[in-house]
């Protein structure tokens, strides 16, 4: 069995300590480093992102709902990334899915079961509650929205978080190292596939995905 990388990000340091232990009693010469913020995740990706799966909780300081899964897979889409969340709503289940979550893991599951899942994902493979996984058809119109954005480049992901936090396309273009012209175009391909006609419209859009999952708790 191959040795896997894996990050846990949690703020819980009790649920991180149990994570790592049910792992590392499964998984030979697995490497397990934690985070308790989506910023000290970033700064390990940044420095290496040779990572085989980053298991992300939903709720954490600064971060609601599905919006750090979004920022994670706009800045590294190579990375997998899991899911793990006292949530086991279908439709937060679906939607982080639809925006390329690798599995969706309820924090209620026996350890057993979450190690056979994390195998699962580690093999490539997506996981997720039974009847929840991929493909289920989307029940509400929020579910749409999570797939459009789901066809969002990494590079259009990124104008559109960036869009989200108000910078202007010159700042974007200074942060990405691109022309403005460029960060023109890549706003005008997100309205196109978001089905809307301004940048507050598409700020909006992306706001929704994280204001309908507010209601997640610990």
């Amino acid at each position: 069995m191959p040795a896997y990388r894996v990050i846990i990000v949690d703020d819980h340091p009790l649920f991180r300590a149990a994570l790592k232990q049910a792992l590392s009693g499964a998984f030979k010469g697995i490497k397990l480093d934690e985070a308790g913020t989506l910023d000290a995740v970033t700064e390990r990706l940044d420095r290496d992102s040779d990572v085989d799966l980053v298991l992300l909780d939903l709720k954490m300081p600064g971060v609601q709902g599905l919006s750090g899964l979004m920022f994670l897979r706009a800045q590294y889409p190579a990375v997998p990334i899991a899911i793990v969340s006292a949530s086991d709503e279908p439709h937060v289940i679906r939607r982080a899915l639809d925006l390329g979550a690798s599995g969706f893991i309820p924090k209620s599951l026996a350890v057993e079961d979450m190690r056979k899942a994390i195998a699962a994902i580690l093999e490539g493979g997506v996981w997720a509650p039974e009847g929840l996984g991929p493909g289920t058809a989307p029940d509400s119109e929020g579910d749409a929205l999570a797939q459009r954005i789901a066809t969002l480049t990494p590079q259009q992901m990124r104008v559109l978080m960036m869009l989200k936090e108000g910078l202007l396309n010159k700042q974007i273009a200074f942060q990405l190292g691109v022309s403005e012209a460029t960060v023109k175009a890549h706003v005008s391909a997100i309205l196109q596939k978001l089905d809307v006609s301004s940048r507050t419209q598409a700020v909006i859009a992306a706001s929704r995905i994280d204001g309908e999952s507010h209601v997640l708790t610990e």
